[in-house]
């Protein structure tokens, strides 16, 4: 059996890495949640790599159908052609294209199948495809045709927590909570993007990022991917470390409401005049 040990673009924890293989062993579907920004869709991308195995994926959205996942049978290209070509129409299987979980059952190797963000469709959704992913396999009706996977395929679903998942759906999966990153392991995953980067800069920023994301008031708090692009613009700016440590520059990289911005430019005058006065008293 494959077993995954990640990849160096992607620091996982202990306790992730064992449940990626706990699901691979098991063949159960590997259900993360965890907050925007935290790794969920890149872990997939990771196990892929780390594995040299193929990688697809299946965006949901709020309007996606579990058939679209199955296949996708164009009535219309067929009464198109039925009208103005010169196509046999009688052989419908020219009308018939397998979607993202088709295509993981069909290939010839074990591939890496990420259904992306599943609470974003209806409740029912993961649901209808209990049976699909039980057994592996779907029947077409129109054709006839049984597709069955002949690799069990490895299954990342991802979700925010927008709505609950139905339980019959839960038991069926081996479930990983991605907790946002301490300090010590932000750190590490900076380190994997920017690896000349200054000591005195990551720390100072570091400091900025989580002492951002301490304000409860927050209607969306700055995550990972916010914190590598604010870096990345420091950077690209080259702001001096002596400016972070006094303002929070480029603030609109990692909040994106008004209301945040707003919140965090007034507390944080308060913070940096407060800060000063200290430094005054220890001088005298």
């Amino acid at each position: 059996m494959d077993k995954f040990k990640g990849t160096d673009d992607y620091v996982i924890s202990q306790e992730l890495r064992d449940n990626v293989n706990v699901s691979i062993a098991l063949g159960r579907p590997l259900l993360v949640k965890g907050e925007p920004g935290t790794g969920k869709t890149l872990l997939a991308h990771s196990i892929a790599k780390g594995l040299g195995k193929k990688f697809f994926i299946w965006n949901i959205k709020s309007t996606t159908k579990a058939r679209e996942g199955l296949y996708v049978y164009d009535t219309v290209q067929r009464l198109n052609d039925a009208r103005f070509g010169d196509n046999d129409v009688s052989d419908i299987k020219q009308y018939i294209k397998l979607g993202k979980l088709g295509e993981a059952f069909a290939a010839e190797e074990q591939v890496v199948l990420l259904i992306d963000e599943v609470d974003k469709a209806e409740l029912e959704f993961p649901n209808d495809l209990l049976n699909e992913l039980d057994e592996m396999s779907f029947y077409i009706p129109e054709t006839g045709v049984t597709v069955k996977a002949q690799h069990r395929p490895i299954v990342i679903i991802t979700s925010n927590s927008e709505k609950e998942l139905p339980d019959p759906f839960l038991r069926r999966c081996v479930f990983h909570y991605i907790a946002f990153p301490e300090q010590e392991l932000m750190e590490e995953i900076v380190i994997v993007h920017f690896p000349d980067i200054e000591k005195k800069l990551l720390r100072e920023c570091l400091k900025k990022f989580y002492w951002i994301r301490e304000f409860d008031m927050l209607r969306k708090k700055p995550s990972t991917s916010e914190l590598v692009d604010w870096i990345q613009a420091l950077r690209a700016g080259g702001v001096p470390v002596k400016k972070i440590e006094s303002e929070i520059p480029f603030l609109g990289t990692l909040l994106k409401k008004k209301e945040d911005i707003d919140l965090v430019q007034k507390s944080g005058k308060t913070h940096y005049s407060f800060n000063s006065s200290m430094r005054s008293r220890d001088v005298y």
